[in-house]
């Protein structure tokens, strides 16, 4: 039988060269949210209601009905969820071929641990690429923080205080460079929402959000395991449910890399 692309790749996986490492984070009702404040409206958090157990509803089977709002857990944001992308796709019409790509990792954890307001420059890309090549076409930028760690309490993932949530992200310039002077396909980042916490109070408000949802890239949020992806190298896997209509889903995000020990 003639080795093809697809059989080493399936060959892979079955012999250990290759491995599939979950980005996600496990959704639940006590998987942290985002908490807008007052006027704003906030979506409800994931929640399960059982519709039958093994039991005179359904005898034979289990199962149940689910409660969320589009952006809870780990998730993608479509272009129209954002003002700026209001004439673009919605979550159902994301090209298929954009939700896989290559990853490019870049590790902010030392910067985050002096200062977790810390937003990404454009000199720290500039520095990636001066190592590791310009960021491809098509690939996913992920943002490693360290803020993963934080995952098993809200308050200390949201890190709110009087003058708001203090979680990293990236400045305005940056946002507008990468969107527009990069062919990315999106942001991953560790967080709650692809902006810092306090970017609310950016011009434009929000950036990150602002600038790729406008010009057709994505954002991708509360990832885990970026520590176990080498900076370049890793092939990323994004599966949103495809809601017609939808402005984001929360999303299996898989990556898929190289065992340099297998």
């Amino acid at each position: 039988m003639t080795a093809t692309p697809l059989s080493g790749f399936v060959d892979g996986l079955a012999d250990g060269s290759l491995r599939v490492i979950d980005l996600t984070t496990p959704l639940s009702s006590s998987t942290p949210a985002l908490r807008l404040p007052a006027p704003f409206a906030n979506l409800i958090d994931f929640s399960l209601e059982e519709v039958s157990a093994y039991n005179e509803p359904g005898p034979y089977w289990r199962h149940n009905n689910i409660h969320t709002g589009e952006h809870i857990g780990t998730h993608v944001d479509a272009p129209i969820h954002w003002i700026s992308g209001r004439d673009g796709d919605d979550v159902s019409q994301i090209p298929v071929q954009r939700l896989i790509g290559p990853a490019a990792v870049l590790d902010l954890t030392a910067a985050v641990a002096d200062d977790p307001d810390y937003l990404l420059a454009v000199a720290d890309i500039e520095s990636w690429e001066a190592e590791h090549g310009t960021l491809a076409a098509g690939a996913w930028l992920l943002l490693r923080t360290g803020w993963e760690v934080r995952g098993g309490s809200e308050a200390e993932f949201l890190n709110a205080d009087d003058t708001g949530s203090h979680t990293p992200g990236v400045s305005v310039e940056c946002a507008q460079w990468l969107a527009t002077e990069r062919q990315i396909a999106g942001l991953g980042v560790e967080t709650v929402g692809v902006d810092a916490g306090l970017a609310g109070g950016f011009d434009p408000a929000f950036p990150v959000h602002y600038f790729f949802l406008g010009n057709d890239k994505y954002g991708l949020t509360s990832l885990r395991n970026l520590g176990s992806l080498p900076p370049t190298g890793a092939v990323v896997v994004v599966s949103p449910l495809p809601i017609v209509g939808g402005t984001g889903s929360p999303a299996r995000v898989l990556a898929i890399v190289e065992d340099t020990v297998a």
